[in-house]
């Protein structure tokens, strides 16, 4: 069944793919699956409700899907990881950055000390984690400082050549994070000479 939804997904077929994904986990469920066989299953159901735009059921399923990696596996485990930043992905869709960036601080030393600073995994995170502190400075209520936005900065500055020289220029995450370091930095050079009070 799981190869089914993986099917229907790959072709775009959202809709069905998700009636099969939500048949296969009530099926797990059904039949008193242990907790770490619905993980996967619930992982895919999370993927398929963002294709659909259903960010706040993806969101939830990712919650219960590194609920249940932690539990099964602990935080050094790499399925761990990579739930924990697929959930932080699903806080930044939703704009809840400092929940996502409270989690990716938890994250990222984790990921370092396991795969090192060059892994894939651990340049996603520290790009979610600049993500949410530009995010955050965009959208928040008080930009009395720029504390986030400089932190974004520096992030961004340090990680573009990292992922350059080690996903390569057509790996498609590489240009996303050059983007984002440009428009980061618009960003930095645009409050600063708009309120240059705040520039100390």
């Amino acid at each position: 069944m799981g190869q089914l939804g993986n099917g229907l997904h790959d072709a775009g077929q959202f809709e069905d793919a998700l009636s099969v994904r939500e048949t296969e986990l009530a099926t797990l469920q059904r039949i008193g699956a242990p907790e770490a066989f619905k993980l996967t299953p619930q992982s895919n159901l999370a993927t398929t409700y963002d294709c659909l735009g259903r960010e706040d059921d993806a969101l939830r399923m990712r919650r219960d899907v590194y609920s249940g990696c932690l539990r099964s596996g602990g935080r050094e485990h790499p399925e761990t990881l990579t739930t924990g930043n697929n959930l932080a992905s699903s806080l930044l869709a939703l704009r809840q950055y400092e929940e996502a960036k409270s989690l990716l601080r938890d994250l990222i030393p984790v990921a370092r000390r396991v795969h090192g600073d060059s892994f894939d995994i651990t340049l996603m995170m520290r790009w979610n984690y600049a993500s949410a502190l530009l995010g955050d400075y965009l959208n928040g209520d008080d930009k009395d400082t720029l504390d986030d936005l400089r932190e974004a900065v520096t992030k961004l500055e340090d990680l573009a050549p990292t992922a350059r020289r080690i996903l390569g220029g057509l790996h498609p995450i590489v240009p996303v994070i050059e983007g984002g370091l440009k428009h980061a930095r618009a960003v930095l050079r645009e409050a600063r000479e708009t309120h240059p009070s705040r520039n100390s």
